[in-house]
């Protein structure tokens, strides 16, 4: 039977938090008017808050599909996307096509440059909202309905920790092992120049944990490769995003030469993005982020992956739980995926504007288990509109 959609709606939300993204503020680290910082550590930007892109596609019969995407920055911008352009294509389409739906979409904006960036993570809210609307008319979970759900529970890495010192984040990478977490990561962007340091003293403190790094694709290779050197020793499960995003080269001569295993692939969009590079860098992690992705490419991306000798280790960082709860389901259906993220001060607080039987606890993280998604936004989650 068709799920044929009715409609679709977009909103934007902002949930404050009292800690900024990554950690507290660093010594030239400000809060700017509009509530944005500049990461000295990689110069990126990031809000003082958590800001999230929601797309709620109704069917004719009724039936309600969930979608979410970043709204990191500028989230006016992605639902404008998604009102303006997008939505009038896919009302009256057939959920069940959703991938084909995400290829037409993409074609609108391909010669126009517009292949990733926000049009790119509009493309992926909506794709997200139709599985959902698909799985949920035939009243099965997302990963029944992708046809290959093979696990209940994926085990996750503790990413981030953001505390001021060093003494601290190592004590709270303990409490994270102590609680079950097998992996645990912490960002370059915040040890500055103590990368290395920050590395002897957890290995130190966890001698059987997984320890892995963010870059933060602070590095030039000729920088990366003889900190991938340094690093070594201390046995890293693997160094994430040395390079720039752009500079492919840069990633394939790391990949090549790198002392460590080398995971890359949170900014790729796309197959086209995923070929250009997997082609040339041999990662040894691919870490798709579903907020960019969607479900469509997020499993092609995981194919791709697997046909060059990589292991898929998703991504996920800002989010209400919505398109966390589709990543889950993508990733129950892959054979190699050894460790999903868990952004534990994103994921747990958040968790509260949502109904689900979704969690993260003793190091794993259990699938939600209602029909489709297995997520619905709480009416407290509105609260937090943006008034757009």
């Amino acid at each position: 039977m068709a799920a044929v959609i009715r409609s679709l709606e977009a909103f934007a939300v902002s949930l404050p938090r009292e800690v900024p993204y990554l950690g507290p503020l660093r010594d030239g680290e400000s809060v700017n008017a509009k509530g944005y910082i500049v990461r000295r550590g990689n110069r990126t930007i990031y809000p003082d808050r958590d800001m999230s892109v929601i797309v709620k596609a109704t069917t004719r019969k009724g039936t309600v599909g969930w979608g979410e995407t970043y709204g990191i920055v500028a989230p006016q911008a992605v639902v404008a996307i998604l009102r303006e352009v997008l939505f009038p294509f896919v009302e009256g389409r057939d959920a069940r096509d959703a991938p084909a739906i995400y290829d037409e979409l993409y074609d609108l904006q391909r010669v126009r440059g517009a292949s990733s960036g926000l049009y790119g993570d509009a493309l992926a809210a909506i794709d997200i909202a139709l599985w959902d609307a698909t799985a949920r008319e035939a009243g099965v979970p997302l990963n029944a309905a992708l046809g290959n759900a093979l696990r209940t529970e994926i085990p996750a890495y503790a990413s981030g920790l953001p505390k001021a010192t060093l003494h601290e984040r190592v004590a709270l990478a303990r409490s994270f092992f102590d609680r079950g977490f097998r992996g645990i990561k912490y960002a370059a962007a915040i040890s500055e120049d103590a990368v290395v340091a920050e590395m002897q003293a957890l290995r130190a403190a966890l001698p059987r944990a997984d320890l892995m790094v963010d870059l933060h694709w602070r590095y030039r290779p000729e920088e990366a490769l003889p900190l991938a050197s340094e690093l070594a020793p201390f046995k890293p499960y693997f160094l994430e995003a040395p390079c720039a995003p752009e500079d492919v080269d840069g990633l394939a001569c790391v990949a090549e030469a790198s002392a460590v295993p080398i995971a890359a692939g949170e900014e790729w969009h796309n197959i086209y993005e995923t070929k250009l590079r997997l082609s040339r860098a041999k990662v040894r992690y691919v870490q798709p982020e579903i907020a960019h992705t969607g479900v469509s490419q997020f499993l092609s991306i995981a194919r791709m992956a697997q046909a060059n000798d990589a292991s898929v280790i998703p991504h996920a960082t800002i989010g209400v739980g919505i398109f966390m709860a589709a990543s889950l389901h993508a990733a129950s259906t892959l054979e190699d995926c050894p460790y999903h993220e868990y952004q534990h001060s994103v994921f747990d607080r958040n968790l509260a504007h949502v109904e689900t039987t979704m969690a993260c606890d003793a190091g794993c993280y259990r699938l939600p288990t209602a029909v489709g998604l297995g997520v619905e936004p709480r009416e407290s989650l509105w609260n937090y509109r943006m008034d757009i």
